[in-house]
């Protein structure tokens, strides 16, 4: 996963930086690496969707082993590829918000995605994300990448590059965790979250996406 010589900070603000950068990482997370990277409301850290890289980025948030990550994906299709489903809520919720800072709990992904990123309510999380870069890296990848908030538990997410590294200085200068440089984002809330698992959805998280604007957009099959 690198040493004190690896590249730990990649610029990554246009079509032709997030090119140039797709071979670097795709090796660094196939080896095993971490990633924090920019999205549509905060930077995040991810890796890919398997028990190494789970085990490695629960490391380093200092979080329980077991407690799930959601998914960031590049297209509906590719949520499906991985086996999970959508109810009515589901797709109409989708078809209003994804792209965008929605994240939905699906059923499904048994025997596709490892059953430890299953929330207690029995799906996963997953997001369409309409960051350009991270939609373009996903897309050229192939498969998810995991997300979680760039901070320390307890502290607000870092807006930039330059504070994630600060934030884990021993993981940057190892080589184990890769930043990208999206620049520095604004004060955006974190994506709204809303389970689709049920007969019904029910909204866990109330954030960039508000309620009313949730049944302003598709009514009765809203939470």
């Amino acid at each position: 996963m690198g040493g004190a010589g690896f590249r730990v900070m990649i610029p990554f603000r246009n079509h032709a930086e997030v090119d140039q950068a797709v071979p670097t990482i795709s090796a660094h997370l196939a080896g095993g690496g971490l990633l924090a990277y920019p999205t549509e409301t905060v930077y995040g850290l991810g890796s890919l969707a398997d028990d190494a890289g789970l085990d490695e980025l629960a490391a380093l948030k200092g979080r329980p082993p077991r407690k799930p990550f959601l998914l960031l994906i590049s297209s509906r299709s590719m949520a499906e590829d991985c086996g999970l489903q959508f109810n009515a809520s589901a797709k109409a919720l989708a078809d209003a918000f994804w792209p965008g800072p929605l994240t939905l709990v699906l059923p499904g992904g048994e025997g596709r995605l490892p059953a430890r990123l299953r929330g207690p309510e029995g799906g996963i999380a997953v997001r369409h994300t309409s960051h350009p870069g991270m939609a373009r890296l996903i897309a050229a990848l192939g498969r998810p990448v995991t997300s979680t908030s760039a901070n320390r538990p307890g502290g607000p997410p870092a807006p930039g590059a330059d504070q994630v590294a600060a934030l884990f200085p021993a993981a940057v200068t190892e080589g184990r965790l890769l930043v990208l440089d999206g620049g520095v984002l604004g004060n955006v809330p974190p994506s709204t979250l809303i389970d689709c698992t049920g007969a019904g959805p029910a909204l866990i998280r109330e954030g960039a996406i508000p309620r009313d604007e949730l049944r302003r957009a598709v009514g009765r099959l809203a939470p």
